[in-house]
């Protein structure tokens, strides 16, 4: 009877250890269309309002198709994908570092894309990652917190003037908690490559007590309730969608530089639609980079860049200069750094 009953006992443990310990958190699950024949299964940290016009728009072109849309975020993208192992078509996020690692490790298929002739060669990745947007690492300001106060245009005058007006600032500067946002982090650590000003600029936030938020549309409404007066590396097209707080927001590009991040698009190894999913990464390319502007693209338009390291406007490189800040050693010492500077009370 002992045997039988701890042989009982080492066969729950094993079914306990089996199972997975873990669950990827989403945000956000919409199907589009009906009971199509083909569903196609999209895993994104795109707000599904924001996609919505361009996904109704490509089944317009493509009966017989529904769209299975999950929003989560970026650290929940890599969960399932990478973890769990859950079965989508398509990855899309606005962490590029994170995209480029599902491309390095081999969990994305190649695909040779009709429409990437019209991408600029810094927005794709040997036709595994494909931008679709451009989007600028922006300044949010409340405009009535700086009643009296010239608006800083760079982060040096940004700087100069938290120097200058310490009291009214302190309690009421938000940035991205960089622990727990891949979208902060890619653009906290493209910052601190592009100019030491960046962490003069953290020094100073830390000492007038620093909010730190989880995403941008919570520092956006922040701002719009008059919470924080500044929210700094905010995703400037969620800014520019909030069109009901345009009276209450005002939004900057700085002009010593403004990072643009590329939302990009993988299609998995797990696909069960490969080649649908690249007839909607085509859409999403086309929308993007093609003609006129269409209404269902969510997106600001920048111009195409040829010399990004000379131009104000500067889209981070997609490539494996992105995965440094990856290693597990680089990102414990920045964290750290970034920690200290932040979190000085």
């Amino acid at each position: 009877m002992r045997i039988s009953l701890l042989s009982l006992g080492l066969i729950a443990t094993l079914v306990t250890f089996a199972l997975p310990s873990w669950a990827f958190e989403v945000e956000e699950h919409r199907r589009f269309g009906g009971e199509e024949p083909r569903t196609l299964k999209i895993l994104s940290t795109t707000d599904t309002d924001l996609l919505a016009p361009l996904i109704d728009s490509y089944l317009q072109r493509n009966p017989g198709v529904a769209i299975d849309y999950t929003s989560v975020s970026s650290a929940e993208l890599m969960t399932a994908v990478m973890l769990e192992g859950q079965r989508f078509d398509l990855a899309l996020s606005s962490a590029m570092d994170l995209q480029i690692k599902l491309a390095n490790d081999g969990y994305s298929r190649a695909h040779q894309s009709g429409a990437v002739e019209l991408v600029p060669v810094w927005g794709t990745w040997r036709n595994h990652v494909f931008a679709f947007s451009q989007e600028p690492a922006s300044i949010v300001i409340s405009p009535a917190a700086f009643a009296g106060l010239a608006i800083p245009r760079s982060r040096q005058e940004l700087i100069s003037l938290l120097r200058t007006h310490p009291d009214r600032f302190r309690g009421r500067i938000g940035t991205y908690d960089i622990r727990a946002s891949g979208l902060g982090y890619l653009f906290a650590t493209q910052d601190a490559r592009t100019s030491e000003s960046y962490w003069r600029l953290m020094e100073i936030m830390g000492r007038l007590r620093i909010k730190l938020f989880c995403c941008s549309g919570d520092m956006i409404e922040s701002v719009a309730r008059g919470d924080i007066a500044i929210a700094y590396n905010v995703l400037g097209s969620y800014a520019r969608a909030r069109q009901d707080l345009s009276t209450r927001i005002e939004i900057i590009e700085p002009e010593d530089y403004t990072n643009m991040m590329l939302r990009t698009a993988v299609i998995l190894q797990t696909a069960k639609h490969p080649k649908l999913a690249g007839t909607f990464v085509d859409h999403l390319l086309r929308a993007a980079w093609d003609g006129p502007v269409q209404p269902e693209y969510p997106f600001h338009r920048y111009p195409i860049i040829v010399s990004a390291q000379n131009a104000p406007f500067r889209p981070i490189q997609m490539g494996p200069g992105l995965l440094v800040f990856l290693d597990h050693l680089k990102r414990k010492r920045f964290l750290a750094e970034w920690q200290s500077a932040v979190q000085q009370h």
